[in-house]
C-alpha cells in the first residue's frame, strides 16, 4: 500500500496529513495514535505536526507499506492572518492531571454511547481549551475563562460558528459531568444561529445527474440517494438485508441520532437495484468496495458525484446532500404532507423539515408580480 505524508495547514494548525487508498486496517492503526482526526477538506487523516509524530506514523505503518513524503516536511508558509494568535500546535501540553480528566470525560461519553464522531469532536475541543489554560488548574477555570477563550482563540483564529458551538457544548458537558460544577448558560457567548436555506436542484438537473453515468453501480448509488433522501453515511452503511423488496421499503439502521427508520422504495428504483444486483453481485454491503469485503469508500462516492456533475455540465457546487434536499423539496411540491417527509428524512423535530417550505416553488409560482400588471 502506498501511503503519502504531506505537511499542510488546516484551520491555522500546522499538520501532517496521511493519505492512502481506503483500507480499514490502516484506518484502525491510525486511530490508535493520539490526536488522529479525519479531514473532509483534505480527504486525509491529520495529526498536529511534530517530528516525533512523523516518526510514530512511519514506525506504525512501515511494515508492508511504501511511505512517500510529498514534500520535505520542512517549515511551510503559514496562511496570512491579519491578527496574531496562537495556533494549537504552539499551546502548552496537557499536564498529567488534565490528561486523566480528559480520559475520564472520554470514558463517560463512551459509557453513555455517544457516537464516535461526537466523542472525538468533544475530546479534541476540550484538549484545546485546557491547553490554552495550561497555566491554571482545572478547578480555577470559570465562565470568564470560557468567554476569553472564545474571543482570544476561536474568533481570532476565525473558526466557524458551528465549531464555536461544539467547543461550548463540550466544555459545559465536561464541567457538569466530571468537575460537577456548572457554567452559567446565560454568560456563555454563543454565535447567532445562521439561517441558511437548503440548496435545491430542479428535476431536470437531477435527471441529468442520475443519467450521467453508464456504470450501473454509480448510477444506482446516486439514484438511491435522491429517490430515498438518504445521507451519505446511510447509503454506504446499507446491507442487502436492509432492502425489503416485498414491502417496498428500505430499513435505515442506526442513522443520525442512533435511530432506525424505514423509507419507501419506488418500483423504478427497485428495478434498478435488481439490475445492479445481477451485474455486481454484492455479498454483504449493498455497495461494496473494490476489495469486495468492505463497504464503498466515501471518497470514491464523492468522486462519482463529481464526475456526474462534470458530465451534466451543471455549473453549481453540488454535493450529495443537495440530492437529499432536492428529494424533500420535490416531495413537498408534489403535495406530500410535511409529517411524512419528516419521518422519511429522519428529522427529530418538525421545525427542521419546515425549512423546505421556504425553497418550495409551490404557491410562490402562483404569485403575480405587480410589475406584470403595469
Amino acid at each position: 500500500m502506498q501511503i503519502i505524508l504531506e505537511r499542510l495547514w488546516h484551520n491555522t494548525t500546522d499538520c501532517i496529513a496521511v493519505k492512502f487508498k481506503y483500507d480499514p486496517s490502516i484506518i484502525h492503526q491510525l486511530k490508535t495514535l493520539e490526536g488522529a482526526l479525519w479531514s473532509n477538506t483534505h480527504k486525509a487523516w491529520l495529526f498536529i505536526y511534530s517530528q516525533q509524530k512523523v516518526n510514530e506514523i512511519c514506525k506504525l505503518l512501515n511494515s508492508g507499506n511504501s511511505i512517500i513524503f510529498s514534500n520535505d516536511l520542512k517549515a511551510i508558509e503559514r496562511p496570512k492572518n491579519d491578527k496574531g494568535h496562537r495556533p494549537i500546535n504552539t499551546l502548552a501540553n496537557l499536564n498529567e492531571d488534565a490528561q486523566q480528566k480528559v480520559k475520564a470525560f472520554e470514558n463517560w461519553m463512551q459509557s453513555k454511547r455517544y457516537s464516535d464522531s461526537t466523542i472525538s469532536t468533544y475530546t479534541d475541543a476540550l484538549k484545546t481549551f485546557l491547553r490554552f489554560y495550561a497555566s491554571k488548574t482545572i478547578a480555577e477555570i470559570n465562565n470568564n475563562d470560557l468567554i476569553n477563550f472564545n474571543n482570544e482563540y476561536i474568533l481570532k483564529n476565525k473558526f466557524s460558528a458551528s465549531f464555536q458551538n461544539q467547543v461550548v457544548n463540550a466544555i459545559k458537558l465536561f464541567f457538569r459531568t466530571i468537575e460537577l460544577k456548572s457554567m452559567e448558560p446565560e454568560l456563555v457567548h454563543r454565535p447567532k444561529r445562521e439561517h441558511m436555506l437548503p440548496n435545491v436542484l430542479s428535476k431536470e438537473e437531477i435527471k441529468l445527474i442520475l443519467n450521467a453515468h453508464n456504470n450501473i453501480k454509480h448510477k444506482t448509488m446516486l439514484s438511491l440517494v435522491y429517490s430515498c433522501g438518504l445521507r451519505r453515511s446511510e447509503l454506504l452503511n446499507l446491507k442487502l438485508k436492509d432492502i425489503d423488496s416485498k414491502r417496498g421499503l428500505i430499513i435505515v439502521r442506526q442513522a443520525k441520532g442512533k435511530k432506525d427508520r424505514v423509507v419507501p422504495l419506488s418500483n423504478k428504483i427497485l428495478q434498478l437495484l435488481r439490475d445492479y444486483f445481477i451485474a455486481c453481485k454484492p455479498t454483504e454491503w449493498l455497495f461494496e468496495g473494490q476489495q469486495g469485503n468492505c463497504k464503498y469508500d466515501e471518497r470514491s462516492l464523492a468522486s462519482v458525484l463529481k464526475q456526474a456533475i462534470e458530465k451534466s455540465k451543471i455549473n453549481k457546487p453540488v454535493t450529495l446532500h443537495w440530492l437529499r434536499h432536492s428529494y424533500a423539496t420535490h416531495l413537498l411540491e408534489n403535495g406530500t404532507d410535511l409529517r411524512y417527509i419528516q419521518e422519511i428524512l429522519g428529522h427529530s423535530r418538525s421545525t427542521t423539515t419546515e425549512i423546505y417550505t421556504h425553497v418550495s416553488t409551490k404557491g410562490i409560482q402562483n404569485v403575480v408580480s405587480p410589475f406584470d400588471t403595469l
